[in-house]
């Protein structure tokens, strides 16, 4: 079978056409863009889902350029909408700004990034500025100022602004708007410490720009989080905010399910539907259910050689998973109580904040709900309204999301085990105090997140977490000995040492916790678990019964 190349990390549209990728048609976005006729225009979605190429496809819709662009667009769905779409086309002075760039650890190389990213763009349309020989000589010399990265702060802080009247100038019409990513340069600067630093000179830049600009045709802003007005838009009235909540514009970010199952069709794939659905799907924009793009052309490309390749959590290694680390690491006991039920397929309901900043993120854990939500790590389940308040229940989207927080969980217990001083666990473990061992188990278990409804997979994780670094004592887990194999067993290198045979059981109540201990103990013995340290010839063996009860332990010494 013919096999089309899928465009993992293509996010320019031009080439995208024209190498031939696999297209899954967007093109009826600029149709409903100039239906609304919306000034300045924010789209919120979370990270790959489309932002960028859909910003790179209005870009060769409406750049006016030395090439046709009806070329590109041949046989897509704008150019059966209508003439009246179609004047647009190839019409426009654009001007295409990200700022994905400003990702940087420090304020200084964020801006640097920033002042390259624009200078960039002022060389890109240096060409025609020069062809028209309209502007002054002293427009010129500012122009090369920025072109060449040589301009003061004040240059820059209304740089686009100043471009959109150049090009108004010489090119005799309007300028189209494009900023890509506009949240990145305010998320990077939250997390490390610097974001009022980076707010001013955004903010001043987009504000000139996109504030009572009559040499602007139209702007379009997209990027993961809407951020308030009064934090980098002040004073935009003319805004227009399409977030994740709102049906507008909805199918065009993501794919829908018709587009999924048109793909898995298309390569012969209809097979590994239910997989995709469990893995990629379940995240509502407006009132349309989407798949993450993504990870489903991702995953369709691993099933290229393998039919039947398994799913991975794509989406996982190419997002910063900041914001749940975030959640985890700041969780009281309700919030880790949250998480839980949330990784066990259950839900949440939240009050629904979009007005929000980064600042508001230390100020309370519902501002914080709300990050995760926009971000795409919680889908809507219904949302209503009580008095002035909307609230939303939210659940994970679907396995690849859980597996975000799953291994969060599981990185911030280990590093969190690491700091903690054990020693007392480990001394009442040696010295058979079976009821301190308990206790300090018990304490333990408060502060963690179990993400297997309380099975006993998560106990043995959890007890194996605690007992890694035991000193000069091996941990040995699920190992052969007997006629079977005991839980955990801990063993001095040397023979002379003591050896501890743990096997661990899960009771249904309270009550059950000193039953299950004896069980446990009893397996111990019908199973001679002791078997191969006894033939080691370890003489010092000791052996626990250790039951659980959700957060509760009980420890017996045999």
């Amino acid at each position: 079978m013919f096999w089309k190349p899928l465009p993992i990390g293509v996010d320019n549209f031009e080439n995208l056409i024209k190498n031939n990728y696999y297209f899954v048609d967007k093109t009826l976005f600029i149709r409903e863009l100039l239906d609304m006729k919306g000034e300045v225009n924010l789209f919120t979605r979370p990270r790959r889902f489309g932002k960028t190429l859909n910003m790179s496809m209005l870009r060769c819709f409406f750049e006016k350029g030395n090439e046709d662009p009806s070329v590109l667009f041949s046989g897509t769905k704008i150019m059966e909408a209508g003439g009246q779409y179609l004047s647009h086309l190839g019409r426009y002075p654009v001007i295409s700004l990200s700022l994905k760039s400003m990702k940087q650890p420090s304020r200084e190389l964020s801006l640097a990034m920033l002042k390259r990213a624009v200078g960039e763009e002022f060389s890109r349309h240096w060409p025609a500025v020069l062809e028209s020989g309209r502007l002054t000589e002293a427009a010129l010399e500012r122009y090369l100022r920025i072109r060449d990265l040589k301009g003061s702060d004040a240059d820059y802080a209304d740089a686009l602004k100043y471009l959109s009247e150049c090009l108004h100038t010489c090119l005799d019409e309007k300028v189209v708007i494009l900023i890509d990513e506009y949240d990145v340069p305010l998320e990077n600067a939250w997390f490390h410490g610097f974001y009022n630093d980076i707010l001013f000179p955004v903010r001043s830049l987009f504000e000139s720009a996109l504030k009572t600009n009559e040499n602007m045709a139209f702007a379009v802003v997209t990027g993961c989080l809407r951020i308030s007005r009064e934090s980098i838009f002040t004073g935009l009235n003319n805004l227009k905010i399409m977030s994740i909540t709102d049906d507008s514009y909805s199918e065009y970010f993501g794919f829908t399910q018709q587009e999924v199952d048109q793909m898995l069709d298309f390569y012969g794939l209809s097979e590994n539907t239910e997989t995709v659905r469990q893995w990629y799907d379940g995240y509502c924009f407006g009132n349309t259910e989407v798949y993450n793009p993504w990870s489903v052309i991702n995953y369709v490309s691993s099933c290229r050689k393998n039919r039947n390749a398994l799913p991975k959590p794509y989406w996982s290694n190419t997002s910063s998973n900041d914001i749940v680390r975030t959640l985890v690491e700041r969780s009281d006991l309700s919030v880790r109580q949250e998480i839980e039920t949330l990784i066990g397929g259950g839900s949440i309901t939240k009050p629904i904040h979009e007005d929000i900043t980064y600042e508001d993120m230390d100020s309370t854990q519902d501002h914080l709900w709300n990050f995760l939500f926009f971000a795409g790590y919680l889908k809507k389940i219904r949302e209503f309204q009580e008095e002035e308040t909307i609230y939303i229940e939210m659940a994970i989207p679907n396995r690849e999301v859980r597996y975000i927080y799953k291994n969060t969980v599981l990185r911030w217990f280990e590093e969190k085990t690491g700091k903690k001083k054990l020693s007392p666990l480990y001394d009442s473990i040696l010295n058979g105090d079976s009821e301190k061992t308990a206790e300090i188990l018990s304490e333990n278990l408060m502060e963690t997140i179990s993400f297997y409804d309380y099975q006993e997979s998560y106990y043995h994780g959890f007890l194996a977490g605690m007992l890694k670094n035991i000193g000069n004592y091996i941990v040995l887990s699920n190992r052969e000995s007997g006629n079977g194999r005991p839980d955990i067993v801990l063993k001095y290198p040397s023979v002379r040492g003591k050896a501890v045979i743990i096997e661990i059981k899960v009771a249904k109540s309270c009550q059950e916790l000193g039953q299950k201990c004896e069980e446990a103990l009893k397996q111990i013995e019908v199973k001679n678990y002791e078997a191969e340290l006894l033939r080691e010839g370890y003489q010092d063996i000791m052996k626990y019964g250790v039951a659980f009860y959700k957060k509760e332990c009980m420890v017996k010494l045999g």
